[in-house]
């Protein structure tokens, strides 16, 4: 083995290590290796920044601009209100949604499409008494299966195709991946409304949890006459930061002071509502002598405070900050109560978190905060559903029928999909559907370097000479099992390092070595191009794996051990399906 080969090796186990551990942001660990590729002579500087310029690349990104407006005319919103909204039953919701959701991915951005129908399938799960965690999962899992099924469906895909075209092959076409992918759907929904539902946990959501913990640790208190705290601040009366109690809210007549800050002026008779531990607020009543409790204390019931969920998604800007620091009440017109991570309510100062992707937080919402909330991407709010049953303008239905004309002049061969999508962009922003500003904050640059960085890596490892090293590895240990046995080492390659890295990290590193394969044994290297493809997108069995499982985690208050419990059966039935299906293909000529 080359010197070039052993150095990647050892770049390509930093990189994992990496990306499991978070140590850096996915992005910039792509950028360290690339880095060190190029000053170690392995790339030149073209190698390394050909993926900005690649066609494949650019359409990720038009396609998280369609995808991101999409959901801002609510079309999908739309689609399960209309069609699923009145369905009563659980196992016939589940197979509709299931179905509706596999379809809307086969052509939008996956992550998109589940959090805006999020909020929607947890209202009707509030409405019909089903626990969110019987219902988030299939979410995630049919957004996953749909996005297999087309060129367009995933980012994984579009990566393999940079990938195979680089190596040249011909481009893959937007269905070459419903041959397998459309019955692998199938089969995945049969198996979630037969068997998974049943291995789906049934836990209490952690809103429902928090409210009726919440008579345990929220209680009313108030400013007598002659109190000393009557015309002070919050601040001045030293209720800014009291050691395991939050000020929640002031309640003056009528009047409803949420989010408090600071500066607020605290008069007589105002009702405050605190947050900690109810010995806590009865010792700080008896030392203050500003504060006191009414005759009767009144348990929080949730009838004066808007407590929503919202979610911390992978590409919000409020990744890798401390609380204090995203200047979150001045943004949103809101208070962070709570933080939670992998189900659980984390410890400490809220001020001192440090926000991850995936966590769930519990608000306190202001007046101002749903206008707010609905021009950022940097929260995704899951119990707050917008009733739509029509659509907003008749500018919406233009914006479907211009975007199902793209895809089907692409399908035809008409026109290339990343001219298509283009065109659609300019006619948003020539119509005055979307403007500059929309479209630039739509784009994830982080997306799009690690797709751009990853797709060097991939030239590396075929330059290296490392794919056909770990490629004649493959063919050797698998010889007697002949085709079929490299085709499930590939895969299962592929499917375990894309439950620990991302999806297109795991893509990029397998897919040179399963050329090589294809080359030893003589086979179709589309064959094994497609397979890459499959198993890549293919994260059932962790959380980690996948954006769209990551975004269900918190709010559907699962354990790690759950995705294992209903992921791994319909892990092993999707590569099942998918390779005896390209086999069946593969003999039939096709």
């Amino acid at each position: 083995m080359s010197f070039s080969a052993l150095l990647l090796l050892f770049l390509l186990i930093l990189l994992i290590y990496l990306l499991y551990t978070e140590k850096v942001h996915p992005a910039a660990a792509f950028l360290f290796v690339v880095s060190a590729l190029v000053v170690f002579g392995v790339l030149t500087p073209r190698e390394a920044l050909a993926g900005f310029s690649n066609e494949q690349v650019a359409t990720i990104a038009l396609l998280l601009v369609v995808s991101s407006a999409m959901k801002k005319f609510e079309i999908t919103g739309y689609l399960f209100s209309r069609l699923l909204g009145k369905e009563r039953k659980y196992p016939l919701f589940l197979s509709k949604m299931m179905g509706l959701v596999s379809l809307l991915s086969a052509f939008l951005n996956n992550t998109p499409v589940v959090a805006t129908l999020m909020p929607y399938v947890y209202e009707w799960g509030r409405r019909h008494r089903i626990s969110p965690s019987k219902l988030l999962i299939p979410l995630s899992y049919a957004a996953i299966l749909g996005g297999t099924t087309t060129l367009v469906g995933t980012s994984t895909n579009l990566i393999v195709n940079a990938l195979a075209v680089e190596s040249g092959l011909p481009p893959f076409h937007l269905f070459d991946f419903a041959w397998a992918g459309v019955p692998a759907v199938l089969a995945g929904i049969l198996y979630m409304v037969t068997v998974g539902k049943r291995l789906l946990p049934n836990r209490e959501d952690l809103l429902s949890k928090f409210l009726r913990s919440g008579r345990e640790y929220l209680v009313e208190t108030f400013i007598p006459p002659g109190s000393p705290f009557a015309g002070k601040s919050v601040l001045e009366a030293g209720l800014r930061n009291l050691k395991g109690l939050f000020l929640v809210e002031i309640i003056r007549g009528g009047e409803r002071i949420a989010p408090v800050t600071p500066q607020d002026i605290l008069k007589e008779r105002d009702t405050l509502i605190f947050a900690g531990d109810t010995e806590s607020i009865v010792e700080l009543v008896k030392k203050s002598g500003g504060l006191s409790l009414p005759a009767v204390c009144s348990p929080f019931h949730g009838e004066r405070i808007e407590v929503v969920e919202a979610l911390v998604p992978v590409n919000s800007s409020l990744v890798g900050k401390k609380v204090r620091e995203t200047n979150f009440r001045a943004r949103f017109d809101a208070a962070i109560l709570a933080v939670h991570r992998d189900g659980e309510r984390l410890k400490g100062k809220i001020g001192e978190m440090v926000l991850k992707p995936g966590d769930l937080l519990l608000l306190l919402a202001g007046k101002d905060f749903w206008s707010r909330v609905a021009d950022s991407s940097d929260l995704f709010v899951i119990n707050k559903v917008n009733e739509v049953y029509t659509l907003k303008e008749k500018k919406s239905l233009f914006f479907l029928f211009a975007f199902i004309v793209a895809l089907i002049m692409s399908a035809l061969g008409v026109i290339p999909l990343f001219t298509s999508l283009l065109i659609l962009i300019s006619l948003l922003v020539i119509s005055g559907l979307s403007t500059y500003n929309e479209i630039k904050k739509n784009i994830d640059l982080n997306l799009v370097v690690i797709a751009a960085f990853s797709f060097a890596v991939g030239i590396a490892i075929k330059k290296s000479g490392l794919s056909s090293v770990i490629g004649s590895m493959i063919v050797s240990i698998t010889e007697p099992l002949g085709l079929v046995g490299a085709l499930v080492a590939v895969y299962l390659i592929t499917n375990i390092l894309t439950e620990f890295v991302t999806n297109v990290a795991a893509a990029t590193m397998v897919f040179p070595v399963a050329l090589s394969v294809a080359s030893n044994l003589g086979a179709s290297p589309k064959l094994f191009a497609l397979v890459v493809a499959y198993a890549a997108s293919a994260s059932f069995a962790t959380p980690v794996g996948y954006q769209t499982n990551l975004l269900v985690y918190g709010p559907g208050n699962y354990r790690f051990k759950d995705f294992l419990k209903v992921g791994l059966p319909l892990s092993f039935i999707f590569m099942s399906v998918i390779i005896s299906l390209l086999i069946l293909k593969q003999k039939g000529g096709a």
